[in-house]
């Protein structure tokens, strides 16, 4: 006689073991490749931001000091945008390791008062002709003013914003945001400044950055160094 067809108790365990190790294995993948996807989505966002706001200050750093008519006593206190008291240091009125302001004559204003393409002068008629770049080691953020206005934030944020922050500067002492070079190429050295400002011939800019969110993975924060150099040709030949 033959015996019926089943499984016994043991095997059904057996089976039902298996399957739940399978099920945990593909679950975990499933989890992992979940947070690998979000880690370089960050990097990625972080990246994107920290180029982005390199591009935009290499730019706008570059033409410090254009002033195509050579019209005199245009140069601006960053401070109050009064008539400078050091007109020596033309397009660039401030410069640390930490922050610089720049000065250009881009746009004039016609007679009507409306800004223009020629220059004449007005150095801060037209907006965004002083612009300075002030990185927060508090808050690990940049910041950017126009015209002796207020702080905005241009690359990460505070938390008090409330504000999507999804990347923190980070740079210190032995990575400054800002370094300055004459034209032999020997570096001004911070004492060196502000008496320097004259001499400088290249601007090399250093964003060290991390993201805001810590990788689940390794427990840390994605690191990344942006870094690009400019010449600032007008602030040179710029009588």
């Amino acid at each position: 006689m033959k015996k019926p067809a089943g499984f016994t108790l043991v095997e059904v365990l057996i089976s039902v073991f298996v399957g739940l190790v399978i099920i945990a294995a593909i679950y975990a993948a499933v989890v992992s490749g979940q947070h690998s996807t979000g880690n370089i989505e960050r990097k990625v966002v972080a990246g994107q931001d920290a180029r982005a706001a390199l591009e935009l200050m290499a730019i706008e750093i570059q033409m410090a000091s254009y002033n195509p008519n050579y019209v005199p006593n245009i140069w601006r206190a960053p401070a109050n945008c009064a008539a400078s008291t050091t007109p020596q240091y033309r397009g660039i009125q401030a410069a640390t390791a930490s922050s610089i302001t720049v000065e250009a004559d881009i746009r004039g204003l016609d007679s009507s008062g409306n800004c223009v393409n020629d220059s004449d002068g007005n150095i801060g008629s037209c907006p965004n002709e002083i612009i300075t770049y002030t990185y927060n080691t508090v808050n690990q953020y940049i910041t950017r003013s126009t015209n002796c206005g207020g702080n905005q934030s241009f690359l990460g944020d505070t938390v008090a914003s409330g504000r999507p922050r999804t990347v923190r500067v980070i740079n210190t002492a032995a990575v400054p945001v800002f370094r300055y070079f004459d034209a032999k190429g020997v570096e001004i050295a911070a004492a060196g400044l502000p008496a320097g400002i004259p001499n400088i011939a290249r601007i090399d800019i250093t964003l060290w950055v991390e993201t805001e969110e810590i990788d689940v993975n390794s427990g840390q924060r994605r690191r990344m160094i942006y870094s690009t150099s400019v010449i600032p040709r007008n602030h040179v030949i710029t009588p």
